[in-house]
Protein backbone atom coordinates (compact mmCIF):
# COMPACT_ATOMS: atom_id res chain seq x y z
CA UNK A 1 0.00 0.00 0.00
CA UNK A 2 1.49 3.44 -1.17
CA UNK A 3 2.62 5.58 1.75
CA UNK A 4 -0.24 8.71 2.21
CA UNK A 5 2.73 10.86 2.52
CA UNK A 6 3.99 9.55 -1.02
CA UNK A 7 0.70 10.08 -2.55
CA UNK A 8 -0.54 13.72 -3.38
CA UNK A 9 -4.31 12.98 -3.75
CA UNK A 10 -4.72 11.27 -0.26
CA UNK A 11 -2.56 14.00 1.32
CA UNK A 12 -5.11 16.29 -0.36
CA UNK A 13 -7.79 14.71 1.17
CA UNK A 14 -6.56 14.64 4.67
CA UNK A 15 -5.67 18.22 4.36
CA UNK A 16 -9.56 19.51 3.56
CA UNK A 17 -10.96 16.82 6.30
CA UNK A 18 -8.24 19.16 8.85
CA UNK A 19 -9.75 22.08 7.50
CA UNK A 20 -13.51 21.13 8.17
CA UNK A 21 -12.75 19.48 11.34
CA UNK A 22 -10.57 22.22 12.75
CA UNK A 23 -13.23 24.43 12.01
CA UNK A 24 -16.59 22.33 13.50
CA UNK A 25 -16.79 19.51 16.11
CA UNK A 26 -18.43 16.51 14.73
CA UNK A 27 -21.77 16.96 16.31
CA UNK A 28 -21.43 20.94 14.98
CA UNK A 29 -21.19 18.85 11.20
CA UNK A 30 -23.87 16.65 11.72
CA UNK A 31 -26.07 19.89 12.90
CA UNK A 32 -24.91 21.66 10.31
CA UNK A 33 -26.00 18.62 7.93
CA UNK A 34 -29.44 18.56 9.48
CA UNK A 35 -29.52 22.58 8.29
CA UNK A 36 -28.48 21.51 5.06
CA UNK A 37 -31.21 18.59 4.59
CA UNK A 38 -34.16 20.71 6.28
CA UNK A 39 -33.29 24.09 4.06
CA UNK A 40 -33.17 22.01 0.98
CA UNK A 41 -36.40 20.04 1.29
CA UNK A 42 -38.19 23.38 1.92
CA UNK A 43 -36.60 24.69 -1.33
CA UNK A 44 -37.92 21.67 -3.54
CA UNK A 45 -41.06 21.99 -2.38
CA UNK A 46 -41.99 25.91 -2.11
CA UNK A 47 -38.67 26.82 -4.29
CA UNK A 48 -36.86 29.62 -2.32
CA UNK A 49 -36.18 29.88 1.18
CA UNK A 50 -32.95 27.32 1.48
CA UNK A 51 -30.25 30.25 2.08
CA UNK A 52 -32.92 32.23 5.05
CA UNK A 53 -32.70 28.74 6.39
CA UNK A 54 -29.07 27.85 5.83
CA UNK A 55 -27.79 31.46 7.29
CA UNK A 56 -30.25 31.20 10.28
CA UNK A 57 -29.42 27.56 11.54
CA UNK A 58 -25.57 28.07 11.08
CA UNK A 59 -25.72 31.63 12.17
CA UNK A 60 -26.57 30.30 15.37
CA UNK A 61 -23.55 28.84 15.97
CA UNK A 62 -21.26 29.80 13.34
CA UNK A 63 -19.91 33.37 12.75
CA UNK A 64 -21.82 35.09 10.26
CA UNK A 65 -19.11 35.67 7.70
CA UNK A 66 -18.62 31.76 8.07
CA UNK A 67 -22.54 30.82 7.92
CA UNK A 68 -22.67 32.84 4.78
CA UNK A 69 -19.66 31.13 3.38
CA UNK A 70 -21.06 27.43 4.27
CA UNK A 71 -23.95 28.87 1.77
CA UNK A 72 -23.05 29.31 -1.43
CA UNK A 73 -21.68 26.49 -2.76
CA UNK A 74 -25.46 24.67 -2.46
CA UNK A 75 -27.26 27.73 -3.16
CA UNK A 76 -25.44 27.64 -6.60
CA UNK A 77 -25.70 24.00 -7.38
CA UNK A 78 -29.27 23.57 -5.91
CA UNK A 79 -30.36 26.58 -8.20
CA UNK A 80 -29.05 25.11 -11.27
CA UNK A 81 -30.60 22.12 -10.67
CA UNK A 82 -34.18 23.77 -10.07
CA UNK A 83 -33.89 26.31 -13.06
CA UNK A 84 -32.94 23.18 -15.28
CA UNK A 85 -36.24 20.77 -14.57
CA UNK A 86 -38.63 22.17 -17.57
CA UNK A 87 -35.89 21.76 -20.04
CA UNK A 88 -33.30 24.34 -21.35
CA UNK A 89 -35.49 25.80 -24.15
CA UNK A 90 -37.64 26.81 -20.99
CA UNK A 91 -34.93 28.26 -19.16
CA UNK A 92 -33.67 30.50 -21.87
CA UNK A 93 -37.64 31.45 -22.18
CA UNK A 94 -37.68 32.44 -18.48
CA UNK A 95 -34.24 34.27 -18.67
CA UNK A 96 -35.89 36.57 -21.70
CA UNK A 97 -38.60 37.79 -19.98
CA UNK A 98 -37.08 38.51 -16.66
CA UNK A 99 -33.88 39.84 -18.60
CA UNK A 100 -34.15 43.63 -16.92
CA UNK A 101 -34.63 42.25 -13.66
CA UNK A 102 -31.76 39.70 -13.50
CA UNK A 103 -29.21 41.96 -15.15
CA UNK A 104 -30.42 44.39 -11.77
CA UNK A 105 -29.98 41.78 -9.43
CA UNK A 106 -26.59 40.50 -10.61
CA UNK A 107 -24.99 44.14 -10.63
CA UNK A 108 -26.27 44.70 -7.25
CA UNK A 109 -25.11 41.31 -5.94
CA UNK A 110 -21.65 42.00 -7.24
CA UNK A 111 -21.42 45.58 -5.56
CA UNK A 112 -22.61 44.54 -2.49
CA UNK A 113 -20.88 41.80 -1.48
CA UNK A 114 -17.81 43.39 -1.50
CA UNK A 115 -19.40 45.49 1.63
CA UNK A 116 -19.57 42.14 4.03
CA UNK A 117 -16.10 42.48 5.39
CA UNK A 118 -16.84 46.46 6.45
CA UNK A 119 -19.87 45.49 8.65
CA UNK A 120 -19.86 44.44 11.74
CA UNK A 121 -21.11 41.21 13.05
CA UNK A 122 -24.02 42.32 14.50
CA UNK A 123 -24.92 44.42 12.36
CA UNK A 124 -25.26 41.67 9.55
CA UNK A 125 -27.56 39.56 11.53
CA UNK A 126 -29.63 42.22 11.75
CA UNK A 127 -29.74 42.90 8.24
CA UNK A 128 -30.69 39.59 7.56
CA UNK A 129 -33.39 39.02 10.69
CA UNK A 130 -35.51 42.00 9.46
CA UNK A 131 -36.33 41.77 6.12
CA UNK A 132 -36.66 37.76 6.30
CA UNK A 133 -39.29 38.34 9.76
CA UNK A 134 -41.03 41.24 8.12
CA UNK A 135 -41.48 39.41 4.86
CA UNK A 136 -42.69 36.05 6.65
CA UNK A 137 -44.49 37.67 8.94
CA UNK A 138 -46.47 39.95 6.07
CA UNK A 139 -46.84 36.71 3.63
CA UNK A 140 -48.70 34.95 6.63
CA UNK A 141 -51.07 38.21 7.41
CA UNK A 142 -51.80 38.13 3.83
CA UNK A 143 -50.47 41.23 2.63
CA UNK A 144 -49.12 40.96 -1.18
CA UNK A 145 -47.26 43.29 -3.50
CA UNK A 146 -49.93 45.41 -5.79
CA UNK A 147 -48.88 47.55 -8.88
CA UNK A 148 -50.11 49.04 -11.72
CA UNK A 149 -49.49 46.99 -15.12
CA UNK A 150 -48.22 50.58 -16.10
CA UNK A 151 -45.65 50.13 -13.57
CA UNK A 152 -44.13 47.50 -13.83
CA UNK A 153 -41.03 48.55 -15.20
CA UNK A 154 -40.61 50.95 -11.62
CA UNK A 155 -41.28 48.14 -9.15
CA UNK A 156 -39.23 45.82 -11.20
CA UNK A 157 -36.48 47.93 -11.07
CA UNK A 158 -36.64 48.94 -7.84
CA UNK A 159 -37.42 45.02 -6.08
CA UNK A 160 -34.15 43.74 -8.19
CA UNK A 161 -32.29 46.75 -7.03
CA UNK A 162 -33.17 45.71 -3.37
CA UNK A 163 -33.38 41.68 -3.89
CA UNK A 164 -29.50 42.12 -5.29
CA UNK A 165 -28.32 44.76 -2.86
CA UNK A 166 -29.46 42.30 0.44
CA UNK A 167 -28.40 39.42 -1.61
CA UNK A 168 -24.56 40.56 -2.00
CA UNK A 169 -24.55 41.02 1.84
CA UNK A 170 -26.57 38.75 3.18
CA UNK A 171 -26.52 35.51 0.77
CA UNK A 172 -30.47 35.31 0.71
CA UNK A 173 -32.16 37.60 -2.19
CA UNK A 174 -35.51 35.24 -2.60
CA UNK A 175 -38.15 37.56 -0.19
CA UNK A 176 -37.97 40.27 -3.08
CA UNK A 177 -38.26 38.20 -5.71
CA UNK A 178 -41.20 36.05 -4.24
CA UNK A 179 -43.42 38.73 -3.38
CA UNK A 180 -42.57 40.36 -7.07
CA UNK A 181 -43.85 37.26 -8.95
CA UNK A 182 -46.36 36.74 -6.71
CA UNK A 183 -47.72 39.69 -7.68
CA UNK A 184 -47.05 39.49 -11.09
CA UNK A 185 -49.78 36.12 -10.07
CA UNK A 186 -46.99 34.20 -11.82
CA UNK A 187 -48.17 30.47 -12.15
CA UNK A 188 -46.18 27.68 -10.15
CA UNK A 189 -44.46 25.79 -12.64
CA UNK A 190 -43.18 29.15 -14.13
CA UNK A 191 -42.38 30.82 -10.64
CA UNK A 192 -40.36 27.76 -9.83
CA UNK A 193 -38.30 27.90 -12.83
CA UNK A 194 -37.86 31.78 -13.03
CA UNK A 195 -36.72 31.97 -9.14
CA UNK A 196 -34.11 28.83 -9.86
CA UNK A 197 -32.82 31.10 -12.96
CA UNK A 198 -32.88 34.34 -11.09
CA UNK A 199 -31.04 32.56 -7.35
CA UNK A 200 -29.00 30.25 -9.52
CA UNK A 201 -27.35 33.26 -11.99
CA UNK A 202 -27.16 35.24 -9.09
CA UNK A 203 -25.21 32.73 -6.83
CA UNK A 204 -22.64 31.83 -9.43
CA UNK A 205 -22.38 36.28 -9.05
CA UNK A 206 -22.19 35.81 -5.16
CA UNK A 207 -19.47 33.16 -5.53
CA UNK A 208 -16.95 35.05 -7.74
CA UNK A 209 -17.81 38.03 -5.46
CA UNK A 210 -17.70 36.65 -2.34
CA UNK A 211 -13.79 34.83 -3.76
CA UNK A 212 -12.52 38.06 -4.65
CA UNK A 213 -14.07 39.91 -1.03
CA UNK A 214 -12.22 36.79 1.06
CA UNK A 215 -15.43 35.40 2.50
CA UNK A 216 -15.00 31.95 0.65
CA UNK A 217 -11.77 31.12 0.84
CA UNK A 218 -9.46 27.92 1.56
CA UNK A 219 -10.79 27.78 5.05
CA UNK A 220 -14.28 27.77 4.31
CA UNK A 221 -14.72 26.29 0.95
CA UNK A 222 -14.40 22.42 2.29
CA UNK A 223 -17.77 23.36 4.50
CA UNK A 224 -19.57 25.34 1.73
CA UNK A 225 -19.06 21.77 -0.14
CA UNK A 226 -19.05 19.22 2.17
CA UNK A 227 -23.01 21.31 1.93
CA UNK A 228 -24.25 20.28 -0.98
CA UNK A 229 -24.86 16.75 -0.47
CA UNK A 230 -27.61 16.64 2.43
CA UNK A 231 -29.02 20.23 0.53
CA UNK A 232 -29.59 18.29 -2.74
CA UNK A 233 -30.55 14.86 -0.71
CA UNK A 234 -32.82 17.81 1.03
CA UNK A 235 -34.27 19.17 -2.01
CA UNK A 236 -34.72 15.45 -3.94
CA UNK A 237 -36.96 14.54 -1.32
CA UNK A 238 -38.75 18.68 -1.25
CA UNK A 239 -39.39 18.11 -4.95
CA UNK A 240 -41.61 15.19 -4.43
CA UNK A 241 -43.13 16.41 -1.54
CA UNK A 242 -44.20 19.53 -3.14
CA UNK A 243 -45.79 17.61 -5.78
CA UNK A 244 -48.20 16.25 -3.16
CA UNK A 245 -48.99 18.13 -0.54
CA UNK A 246 -51.20 21.20 -0.26
CA UNK A 247 -49.18 24.02 -1.32
CA UNK A 248 -50.85 26.95 0.00
CA UNK A 249 -50.82 25.01 4.21
CA UNK A 250 -46.99 24.07 3.73
CA UNK A 251 -45.73 27.64 2.49
CA UNK A 252 -47.55 28.98 5.75
CA UNK A 253 -46.09 25.99 7.77
CA UNK A 254 -42.97 27.18 6.18
CA UNK A 255 -43.32 31.34 6.68
CA UNK A 256 -44.09 30.57 10.26
CA UNK A 257 -40.42 28.79 10.34
CA UNK A 258 -39.00 32.10 8.82
CA UNK A 259 -40.33 33.94 11.23
CA UNK A 260 -38.98 32.46 14.43
CA UNK A 261 -35.38 32.17 12.31
CA UNK A 262 -35.61 35.83 11.57
CA UNK A 263 -36.24 36.41 15.18
CA UNK A 264 -33.67 34.90 15.91
CA UNK A 265 -31.48 36.66 14.10
CA UNK A 266 -32.79 39.97 15.16
CA UNK A 267 -32.23 38.62 18.95
CA UNK A 268 -28.59 38.02 18.38
CA UNK A 269 -28.00 41.10 16.63
CA UNK A 270 -29.26 43.14 19.14
CA UNK A 271 -27.85 41.23 22.08
CA UNK A 272 -24.60 40.00 20.66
Amino acid sequence: MQDSALDPDRTREASVLDILFNMLSPQMLVFACVVGVVAGFVKGAVGFAMPMIMISGLGSFLAPDVALAALIVPTVVSNLWQASRGGLAATVLAMRQFGLYLAIVLVFIGFSAQLVTLLPGQVLLLFLGVPVTLFAASQLLGWQLRFRPENRRRVEVITASVAGFIGGVSGVWGPPTVAFLTALETPKADQMRIQGVVYGLGAVVLFGAHLRSGILNAETMPLSIAMVLPALAGMAVGFRAGDRMDQQKFRRATLAVLVVAGLNLVRRGLMG
